[in-house]
């Protein structure tokens, strides 16, 4: 791999997708523990009997998307390599002990705050055991959603802040983010790396660690795949393009409805996304009324009624 592939890298994280089980204890968790914004009930396009739930900011901005695939007889995860085993969300520097506290009082698995890479932070588990890191972030301006009654807005999660990779190897990684993808390589240290995109703000951060010795099971509780953004279709294709140039296995451009998108490993085994931010959430429904339906894609549609009867309830009030 020599020479980064285009004249920028992905402008951030778009979104996190992560496995689950029961849908409506991860509803629960998301939006009324941690307080993210229920943006979009739709199906996991490729398997409609199954939801794909989308939390994140008011509007579902890209670098504040954390997203499900509920599965309810699906086995616990192990964390380890191959795997990213680390969500992280910004929030205010001084909201994190308020965070802490907030957490023990739900009875939240949660750590005490720590000090890592001159970042404050804590670690938390939700109910699958999914790893959710809160890093005390100066100077994140993103306001994040401010609709949950019992989260003052000063303290809201801002949105996403870094994922972190758990690899065998350093190195084959590091060269395809930087090297194809185009990031800069920030804080190195032993085993482990920080990449930076758009300047290294938060929601453009990729952590890289060696520390693990066993190979990490995706199932439960762990991360499907991450997404990076592309600021336009045209951008992505030539990313597409020259990925495929370069060797790397990349699916065909996929319509998701909200993004297009298109799929590859990294040579530690994560499976990334490209995807793009436009359209958007509010493609198909109002703004004010994001999540609060079951939307599915044209294509779909006709099967509304097995599609819907087939769907577990997420506890809402309309359910």
């Amino acid at each position: 791999m020599t020479g980064p592939m285009t004249s920028v890298a992905p402008h951030g994280l778009h979104h996190v997708t992560a496995i689950a089980t029961a849908p409506h204890r991860n509803v629960e968790f998301y939006t009324r523990v941690l307080g993210l914004r229920l943006i979009k009930q739709t199906v996991n396009f490729d398997a409609p009997d199954t939801w794909h739930l989308y939390y994140g900011d008011q509007q579902g901005t890209p670098s504040s998307i954390l997203t499900f695939f509920p599965w309810p007889d699906v086995p616990p995860g192990r964390q380890g390599t191959g795997l990213t085993t680390a969500t992280a969300f910004s929030v205010p520097p001084e909201s994190l002990g308020w965070w802490h506290q907030r957490l023990q009082g739900l009875g939240v698995d949660v750590d005490a705050p720590r000090t890592n890479d001159d970042s404050d932070l804590l670690s938390l588990r939700d109910h699958d055991g999914m790893v959710i890191d809160l890093v005390a972030h100066e100077g994140d301006s993103r306001s994040g959603w401010d609709g949950v009654g019992d989260i003052p807005a000063e303290h809201a999660v801002r949105g996403l802040h870094s994922v972190t990779l758990t690899e065998r190897a350093l190195d084959p990684t590091a060269s395809m983010l930087t090297d194809l993808l185009g990031m800069d390589i920030g804080a190195e240290s032993g085993g482990a790396a920080r990449f930076e995109m758009a300047g290294g703000e938060a929601g453009a951060l990729v952590d890289v660690s060696t520390d693990a010795d066993q190979r990490g099971l995706q199932a439960g509780g762990t991360v499907h795949h991450i997404a990076f953004r592309a600021p336009d279709l045209e951008t992505m294709t030539r990313w597409q393009q020259e990925l495929m140039a370069a060797g790397v296995r990349v699916t065909e451009i996929k319509d998701r409805r909200y993004f297009k998108s298109i799929y590859f490993r990294e040579p530690g085994g994560v499976l990334f996304e490209i995807a793009t931010d436009s359209p958007g959430f509010d493609v198909d429904e109002p703004l004010l009324e994001l999540g609060r339906h079951l939307k599915l894609p044209p294509w779909l549609e006709p099967d509304r009624e097995q599609i819907a009867a087939s769907l577990p309830a997420l506890g809402l009030p309309e359910d």
